[in-house]
């Protein structure tokens, strides 16, 4: 399980990357496809930003703690850090939904990703915990 919850990181940080780009883009974004999709307006809005750092760059330093914590088969710490990403890229929809009305291709699919890897990272712990190999105490 380890190396498919790395290669999510992998994929997480690319898609991060990708809309870190759009932030720091000065010509037309290639992913505004109309006026609900558009990954420029979205990556420089000030929902981007917290205490001036995009937050595609939390995303990138996000992935990239996920992906070593799997790869190194940290599942107790592995879960908690999912989850937290997991809700911080849930609060990111939310203002797209709410406050911008626009969409970011590469953010939906940093919030697939995210999902995916809260997901597998949970059923390795339960898993993990039934069979003995990942203990519940310190």
């Amino acid at each position: 399980m380890r190396w498919i919850i790395a290669l999510l990181a992998v994929l997480g940080i690319v898609a991060a990357s990708l809309a870190l780009r759009e932030h720091y883009r000065t010509d037309a974004s290639p992913c505004s496809i109309n006026d609900k999709w558009d990954c420029g307006a979205v990556n420089k809005s000030p929902q981007a930003v917290i205490a001036g750092v995009p937050v595609a760059v939390i995303g990138i330093a996000g992935y990239l703690l996920l992906g070593v914590l799997a790869f190194l088969r940290f599942w107790k710490l592995l879960l908690p850090a999912a989850l937290v990403a997991h809700e911080f890229s849930m609060y990111l929809t939310f203002r797209e939904a709410f406050t911008l009305e626009q969409w970011c291709i590469y953010c939906v699919a940093s919030l697939i990703i995210i999902t995916a890897i809260t997901l597998l990272s949970l059923i390795t712990v339960l898993v993990g915990v039934k069979h003995g190999s990942v203990k519940t105490t310190v």
